[in-house]
């Protein structure tokens, strides 16, 4: 009895064919293959152009290594295996992308800390300039309330005056911090 030769499937036929240098085979296997590994790049990375780009590396891949393909195992599996893999290496470049972007943040977030920190100094100087040239109770005053944080009730009973004189100095300072912070500023204290 005569035994029948096993039947080849189309693919493995092209892979045949493919690993002797076939451009033909390779074209048909592409557009066999083409949508369908697209689609299912899409399915995981929800963008048409990196789903592009794993289809073009898939066939880039079966192309470079088409002399070691295995006809007995199924060239679908083989390239949907290397898809798989690609799509694996774009999430790992998403999260490595996200992680640089996180840590650009948070560096931009430290220059802003540092800008802040000098620009609260430059502040801090300028007032202080204008608290010396106000007149010695007045400054004394000012400077209990805003900058060491006494209440007016005890900055009166340290200096020996009614509340509502601490409440006068107060505001005559404050007034005096308004109407002057332009100056102070055009005069190139800042």
């Amino acid at each position: 009895m005569i035994k029948a030769a096993p039947r080849l499937d189309s693919d493995k036929l092209l892979v045949i064919e493919l690993k002797n240098g076939c451009i033909e085979a390779y074209d048909q296997l592409f557009k066999k293959y083409n949508n369908k590994l697209f689609y299912f790049a899409l399915n995981y990375l929800n963008s048409t152009e990196e789903a592009e780009g794993v289809v073009q590396d898939v066939f880039a891949k079966v192309w470079e290594k088409k002399r070691a393909l295995k006809i007995e195992y199924s060239f679908k599996g083989y390239i949907f295996t290397i898809a798989y893999n690609f799509i694996k290496k774009v999430y790992i470049r998403r999260c490595r992308q996200r992680d640089y972007l996180i840590a650009e943040e948070r560096k931009s977030y430290a220059d802003l800390d540092t800008i802040e920190k000098l620009d609260y100094g430059f502040t801090m100087e300028r007032l202080k300039g204008l608290i010396s040239k106000m007149p010695e109770r007045r400054r004394e005053t000012f400077t209990k309330s805003r900058l060491e944080g006494l209440s007016i009730k005890e900055i009166a009973q340290d200096m020996n005056v009614s509340p509502k004189t601490v409440e006068n100095q107060i505001g005559y300072a404050l007034k005096f911090i308004r109407s002057n912070w332009h100056l102070e500023k055009a005069s190139g204290m800042y």
